[in-house]
């Protein structure tokens, strides 16, 4: 006679029944996102130099990200409508197209369309294994499976830029792109195997589309920026792209569909100063990772490699930082939440003084101010907005993070790139531009930073 199994909540129990097969297949789909933005960030002084496209080094980050903040908005009715099986397989084969496209493309042109395709579809593929956590697991193993995901992000941050890394030193950057196709393909033939057609999403109210639509409008006009030739029209489409982002919050706080909690658009309110201290500080942190690289390989004659390592220690940091805090109860998480937000800004003007002089120690040290900063504080931040929004709120609540996060890496990789362009970037990699780019990226992202410690500190009272 058999034992009878535990419902336990092990680890045991979470591949239990069958459910190996769809663990390992959510896995590998959170995985293809998780690793993209370390990868890319190693590889991109390769694609500059091939395609000459140093004036778009900003986009190929903005691009991506943006996909994945029209994608994961609409993923939940999209897998309530075709169903996990379908929408999940079509997710993932669009981004092997873009993936393909990416990699064969003669020019910037195909390379950047196959970045927003790859964004697209990879965060549709993300959203679909978030339906398929919940569709799938029971809740007793939801600490479990979630534990796992943050583990693959972690994973992600340590082996993504020696795949990066190996591939661009080897000279062959476009084998990422065909390397995380193969990946991806896997993913769709294993999703149409795997799930069955009935697994379908929960139906929705539908999807934001008019304050996607804004989003879209004002992280192109400030991208456009890059490539505006002079600092009054650079000027002029970042004042029009910060101005669509402020109209869209106005509008979501009107419509019926709603990204953002309500009172999200006042600054008087926790939700408010909450996420406008997420925007500020990770639009002013994105310099770091698009630019130091290609910096770092220039100044400081690092591979690749282990440039790309040098400027994961950002994420370590991040996590590191954040295990540390975790246990805090009390007045503490009010303190870290200000003490963050000041130490990733300390690690934004700090980039500004050791980046020219591409001193490994100084930016790894920077880095770390930067990524301790947000590990101190995210968590914090988070648990402090949903505490204070009513229980019909809160799911909408945590989905804004994500939506919040990417909007601000996006807007913020847009605006590293306009700055970088300026000061001569665009014309090609040299000790000059790496110079000038090192210097005036962070300067230029130091008063957005500020803006976001005024707004945590306003968190920390209201809290």
């Amino acid at each position: 006679m058999q034992p009878a199994k535990a419902e336990d909540g092990s680890w045991a129990d979470v591949v239990a029944d069958g459910r190996l097969p769809l663990f390992a297949l959510i896995c590998l789909g959170v995985w293809l996102g998780a690793a993209d933005s370390l990868v890319t960030a190693t590889i991109m002084p390769s694609v500059g130099a091939d395609l000459g496209g140093y004036a778009y080094f900003g986009w190929a980050t903005a691009g991506y990200l943006l996909g994945s903040v029209l994608a994961g908005a609409s993923s939940g009715l999209l897998a309530q409508r075709y169903g996990l099986r379908r929408a999940t397989a079509c997710a993932a084969l669009l981004y092997a197209f873009g993936c393909a496209l990416s990699a064969a493309g003669p020019d910037m042109a195909s390379f950047l369309i196959g970045r927003l395709l790859q964004g697209i579809g990879g965060g549709w593929v993300t959203g679909f294994c978030s339906v398929a956590i919940g569709l799938l697991f029971p809740n007793r193993l939801l600490p479990r499976v979630y534990a796992a995901i943050t583990g693959v992000w972690g994973i992600a941050s340590l082996v993504g830029p020696m795949i990066g890394g190996v591939f661009a030193d080897a000279g062959n950057w476009r084998g990422v792109f065909w390397f995380f196709a193969i990946q991806a393909v896997a993913v769709a033939i294993a999703a149409f195997a795997m799930l069955h057609r009935g697994q379908d999403g929960q139906r929705g109210q539908g999807v934001a589309w008019g304050q996607l639509g804004l989003i879209a409008a004002g992280v192109a006009a400030i991208g456009a920026a890059d490539v505006a030739g002079t600092f009054g029209r650079s000027a002029a489409l970042t004042a029009v792209g910060v101005g669509l982002l402020l109209t869209m919050v106005w509008l979501d706080e009107r419509a019926v569909v709603r990204l953002l909690p309500k009172g999200s658009g006042s600054l008087r309110t926790i939700p408010g100063s909450g996420y406008a201290s997420m925007f500020l500080l990770t639009a002013a942190s994105m310099g770091y990772a698009i630019y130091g690289p290609a910096i770092l390989q220039q100044l400081a004659g690092l591979s690749a490699l282990t440039a790309g390592y040098v400027i994961a220690g950002e994420a370590a940091a991040w996590t590191l930082a954040g295990l540390a805090v975790a246990h805090l109860t009390g007045r503490w998480p009010k303190r870290m939440i200000l003490a963050g937000a000041v130490l990733a800004t300390l690690g934004v003007g700090g980039s500004a003084l050791v980046f020219p002089t591409g001193s490994v120690p100084g930016i790894i040290l920077a880095g770390a101010a930067l990524g301790a900063g947000f590990g101190l504080s995210w968590a914090f931040m988070s648990q402090a907005i949903l505490a204070d929004l009513p229980d019909e709120e809160r799911a909408i609540g945590a989905a804004a993070m994500t939506t919040v996060r990417l909007t601000g890496s996006a807007a913020g990789a847009a605006m590293a790139g306009a700055v970088a362009n300026l000061v001569g970037f665009s014309h090609g990699l040299s000790e000059a531009t790496a110079k000038s780019a090192g210097v005036w990226v962070f300067v230029a992202a130091l008063p957005v930073a500020l803006a976001g410690v005024w707004t945590a500190r306003r968190l920390a009272r209201l809290r």
